[in-house]
């Protein structure tokens, strides 16, 4: 199976707080890995994470997010990506449903091309691993961690 990770996902994992949901997803992420599923950690998510680390100085979460750079596949943005992401920020606000305001970048659509491209280039159907479907599912298959 072809997982890539949302931004919330990443975020429990590595800034894990002692709570039962965060013990679940770190064991659900090591299950899957365990299982061979093919895990991506895309860089739009890197990034929302990584600039919220920084600015809280959380350098025992910098270092967990590092690790998986060198643990799960890294989906870098490329501009692809972008274009894609354009076209998907149009055609959410063509049929009257934005995700995000006008002037927000808009990571979740970068997100989605990000998948909607790896799936392309991979032949193979991918799935957005997140706490929130709403968004993610317009282009992509989006479904909730514990559903996967």
């Amino acid at each position: 199976m072809i997982i890539v990770l949302d931004t919330s996902i990443i975020g429990i994992v590595t800034n894990p707080k002692s709570s039962p949901t965060s013990f679940a997803c770190t064991a659900w992420l090591k299950t899957k890995l365990a299982n061979g599923d093919e895990i991506f950690l895309p860089e739009i998510c890197d990034y929302e994470i990584r600039r919220e680390l920084i600015r809280a100085n959380k350098v025992q979460g910098l270092s967990r997010l590092d690790s998986f750079k060198h643990t799960l596949n890294y989906l870098p943005i490329t501009t692809e990506t972008m274009l894609k992401a354009a076209e998907f920020w149009a055609l959410t606000r063509q049929k009257g449903k934005p995700t995000a305001p006008d002037l927000a970048l808009d990571g979740d659509m970068i997100l989605s091309a990000q998948t909607y491209i790896l799936e392309e280039t991979l032949g193979e159907n991918a799935v957005i691993a997140t706490t929130n479907v709403k968004h993610l599912s317009f282009f992509t298959d989006a479904k909730e961690w514990t559903n996967i």
